[in-house]
């Protein structure tokens, strides 16, 4: 090939100083001139004359595309494409390249020939096609392992409905740490990784996988704080991560196993917070590069996503139990208290005369409130009450727990939502539809009294007040409050009653909200005569 010059310095002598390939290939695609850096990828000698693929090994092209060389050919236009190698002869790992082909076309000749340096630039040059070649290996193998580790992500928590119906919540933790423990290996190359999730109350980081971690070190109670917990409690607190290059010289560092020399940790984010951290540790110094945190922090945004899919399918787990709970009580709970109810009568007709039917009576109502209790606590026990109640956590209205309601009024419905939002709160709820029936059931409650008894101020037999009266004369005190509509207050019972001892914030107006039926019943839990009545 002709010498070409460029300010005076051969054009090869300046293509031989690019850090990309460069060849001039003939129209058959056999090498021509070929700069030092293709010769060095490919062998390391002078590839002239060789067929330009079989120079590179025979590459696959990547993608539909046809072959750049033929397509610049056949149209005369750039063309490019990439090429995937089985590695160089002096490594033997892929490699893969894009190729840009350009035919040296008349124009780009006659451009060349009117510099007088090339008045000797040969006729013959005319078709041939010069080819650059970069190594884009890193990159392609980079966006091979981020699509791998999205599609990794994507199946933390891949499962069909029927599978995921047929797990349990341990089940399916345990299934989420087997994946993250098998995708951090294979993709991330790593062997030792601990999992931390962050305990919102507390700021506890409460272990949740560890592999290749010390017993100790995985026992270590660690909280999200800059000062004092490691590196892991210093992420959750900031919400960055940490690339530790040396353990030996970093002061924060905390030994998760003997030997190690570098770890990496990086907080686990859903919605920008922080609710745990991942930390991988290798016994190599200066182990992890900014690409591996990269890696990782994508990864971690993949986990967050998947213990948020457990935490709702935990949820909805939970809600169906609530719910399928609540259709059992509904369906149970007033057939229940009118059990209780006729029990309660036929004792007061037996009393003193038949000792045997009135211990068998006492028996149908123990094991008629066994069955309400029991029914109540497997709904807790399958939807917590943390979870289900509307508008607060149970925990707000932790003093309602395992309180006896007694609630007093002819209209079913009064009658079930108390059942239905009372219960909700761990309270027992058992309801009568009149003033006698409510007097047999405290004559009848048995070591267990009423902490709350709700009535309507006008009952089928009697007031709400003339309720009360009769009350007093079985208990000491009367924790009672009265249900009206507004302004219906027949024969002034919430009057008379105050006069008699009533709190005077005992009062529900029909249909109550759930906010004043809750605040009501604790004011009156709370009540001892002779406080203050505020």
């Amino acid at each position: 090939m002709a010498k070409i010059s460029v300010a005076g310095i051969a054009a090869d002598d300046v293509l031989n100083c690019l850090p990309d390939g460069v060849a001039v290939l003939s129209p058959d695609l056999a090498i021509v001139w070929a700069n030092q850096c293709f010769n060095d990828w490919f062998g390391g000698v002078d590839r002239t004359g060789e067929d330009f693929y079989s120079a590179l090994g025979n590459p696959e092209i990547q993608g539909v595309g046809k072959c750049p060389l033929q397509a610049c050919i056949s149209s005369g236009r750039k063309s490019g494409a990439t090429l995937k190698t089985d590695g160089t002869i002096e490594s033997k790992k892929a490699a893969y390249y894009y190729v840009h082909a350009a035919s040296l076309d008349n124009a780009e000749l006659a451009r060349i020939q009117s510099n007088p340096v090339n008045q000797n630039f040969p006729k013959a040059q005319r078709d041939r096609i010069v080819v650059t070649i970069s190594d884009i290996t890193d990159e392609v193998l980079q966006e091979q392992k981020l699509a791998a580790i999205h599609q990794a992500g994507a199946k933390l928590t891949d499962l069909k409905p029927d599978e995921i119906f047929a797990m349990d919540v341990e089940q399916r933790i345990e299934l989420l740490k087997d994946n993250i423990r098998h995708y951090t290996q294979d993709l991330l190359n790593v062997d030792v990784i601990e999992i931390r999730l962050l305990e919102q109350s507390t700021g506890n980081l409460i272990p949740l996988l560890s592999v290749g971690i010390d017993q100790a070190a995985a026992d270590r109670r660690l909280m999200a704080s800059p000062q004092g917990n490691g590196v892991t409690g210093w992420v959750a607190a900031n919400g960055v991560s940490y690339l530790c290059r040396d353990t030996t010289v970093d002061p924060m560092y905390l030994e998760a196993f003997k030997g190690a020399r570098s770890s990496l940790t990086v907080p686990i984010l859903l919605h920008e917070e922080v609710i745990g951290t991942i930390n991988v540790e290798s016994p190599k110094l200066n182990a992890f590069s900014e690409s591996d945190q990269q890696f990782l922090e994508i990864f971690a945004r993949d986990v967050a996503v998947a213990l948020n899919t457990l935490e709702l399918l935990v949820a909805q787990r939970t809600n169906a139990a609530q719910q399928s709970c609540e259709a059992i009580h509904a369906a149970v709970a007033l057939p229940l208290d009118d059990l209780l109810l006729d029990a309660v009568y036929l004792m007061e007709k037996y009393i003193g005369h038949d000792t045997e039917t009135v211990s068998r009576l006492r028996g149908v109502l123990s094991k008629a409130r066994s069955i309400k209790k029991s029914i109540q606590e497997i709904g807790q026990t399958l939807a917590p009450t943390d979870v289900s109640p509307v508008g607060g956590g149970a925990d707000s209205h932790a003093k309602l727990i395992g309180r006896r309601i007694l609630v007093v009024d002819p209209d079913e419905s009064v009658r079930n939502d108390a059942h239905t939002l009372l219960e909700r709160y761990g309270c027992t709820v058992e309801t009568a539809h009149c003033g006698d029936q409510a007097v047999s059931m405290v004559k009848n409650c048995g070591d267990e009294h009423y902490d709350v008894i709700i009535t309507d101020i006008k009952l089928p037999d009697y007031s709400g007040y003339q309720l009360m009266v009769r009350l007093q004369k079985l208990m000491d005190v009367v924790p009672m409050a009265l249900m009206t509509g507004f302004g219906y207050d027949p024969g002034h019972s919430i009057v008379k009653a105050r006069q008699a001892g009533l709190h005077r914030k005992a009062i529900l107006y029909k249909p109550f909200r759930l906010d004043q039926l809750l605040s009501v019943t604790e004011t009156l839990i709370d009540y001892r005569p002779g406080s203050d009545p505020d």
